[in-house]
């Protein structure tokens, strides 16, 4: 069943006048779904796509190689593709299921176990946070026994999880990737080039991230566009990256950036982040006798909605930034889109006057705007 938020009381649309990006391949429509429900404008841009190896040589090899002796442990990272490979060897006619009756199978997660439970098989533990590090502690520990000399098939979630499989044979097992599906860049670029220069310029508020291959693929693709640098100085920035878990994170981190996270690995989570973090990051202010909040695209006036076309939305802005300072005409120029003069500011202010409805922005004879605070 999909996961939804709560309704907030009093706030129907906390994601209103805010746009967020899903860079997600799978699921891209639910999560999509979760943050339009909370007002969100969404942009998709899927920076990844699944190749399935179900006719894949490699996949074929790596369940022989399970098959040619007694397996000790297995770990079942994820459900689709822990049940994609059982599929895959029974269509194959390999006995990949009663060859693994004896082992103890491990679930990163909750789909996972459910692949393991629905394939027939029994699975013996699974960690409270759902990630490949509480796994990789739990087999280190000894909790599974002694590693060295025991067998253990991995199987992979499109990532080759170098960390995790070095790591297990540092500690003496006879380690088997199974690499059941892979993660590739998208047949049609197009929307995450795209979505690589909307971030650089500001013109989305969040960036979601549901796996490490979409975080990865979207910091390759920026730097091919030799916009590496802008887009981890965005995401740094004025743009908000929220990843759903520390795995998802790690491509992220190690470009310096630091996402958000849930504090649990789900997608309904990660909606919960977006809603939490992004209106906080805009005070409200008292303008007068209003309550303004300046938003993504658009300005909550008393709790109304109104979107702001880009020249009158950046006057704002900078008044906003500056609550009871007078900006002048030469400062307000420099921030309208594309550029301008002062009649161009005039011509901004007067439609912001007209499409807030309120007395909001004051004239300061001489100097010039200022909001009333």
């Amino acid at each position: 069943m999909p996961e939804t938020v709560p309704e907030a009381a009093g706030d129907p649309s906390p994601l209103a006048g805010y746009t967020v990006a899903v860079t997600a391949a799978r699921r891209r429509e639910e999560l999509g779904a979760l943050l339009e429900r909370r007002g969100a404008r969404v942009v998709y841009a899927p920076a990844i796509r699944i190749v399935p190896l179900s006719d894949d040589a490699e996949l074929v090899a790596a369940t022989r190689a399970v098959l040619a002796a007694p397996v000790d442990l297995v770990v079942a990272t994820t459900g689709v593709g822990f049940r994609g490979w059982l599929e895959a060897a029974d269509a194959w006619d390999l006995p990949l299921v009663d060859h693994l009756r004896s082992s103890r199978v491990l679930a990163r997660g909750p789909k996972a176990r459910g692949a393991i439970r629905g394939g027939g098989l029994v699975d013996a533990w699974s960690p409270a946070s759902e990630s490949s590090a509480e796994v990789l502690e739990h087999l280190l520990s000894g909790a599974e026994g002694p590693l060295a000399g025991r067998r253990i098939a991995v199987q992979l979630h499109g990532d080759p999880l170098p960390e995790f499989v070095d790591a297990l044979r540092s500690a003496g097992a006879d380690v088997l990737p199974v690499p059941v599906y892979r993660w590739v860049l998208p047949e049609d670029v197009g929307p995450v080039r795209r979505l690589v220069g909307t971030v650089v310029a500001g013109g989305v508020d969040a960036v979601t991230f549901t796996s490490a291959p979409a975080a990865a693929s979207l910091l390759t693709v920026a730097a091919e566009l030799g916009q590496s640098d802008a887009l981890v100085a965005a995401l740094r920035g004025g743009v908000l990256p929220v990843a759903v878990g520390p795995v998802t994170a790690a491509p992220l981190v190690a470009a310096g950036i630091a996402p958000v996270q849930p504090e649990r690995s789900r997608l309904g989570a990660l909606a919960r982040e977006v809603v939490a973090r992004l209106p906080e990051r805009d005070p409200v202010l008292e303008v007068g006798a209003h309550a303004v909040q300046v938003r993504g695209w658009g300005v909550l006036v008393d709790g109304r909605l109104v979107e702001l076309p880009p020249g009158p939305m950046a006057v704002l802005r900078a008044l906003a930034a500056r609550p009871g300072t007078v900006l002048s005409r030469p400062e307000l120029v420099r921030v309208l889109p594309g550029g301008g003069d002062g009649h161009a500011v005039e011509m901004a202010v007067t439609r912001l006057r007209a499409a807030l409805g309120a007395p909001l922005v004051e004239t300061v004879v001489k100097r010039g705007y200022r909001l009333r605070v």
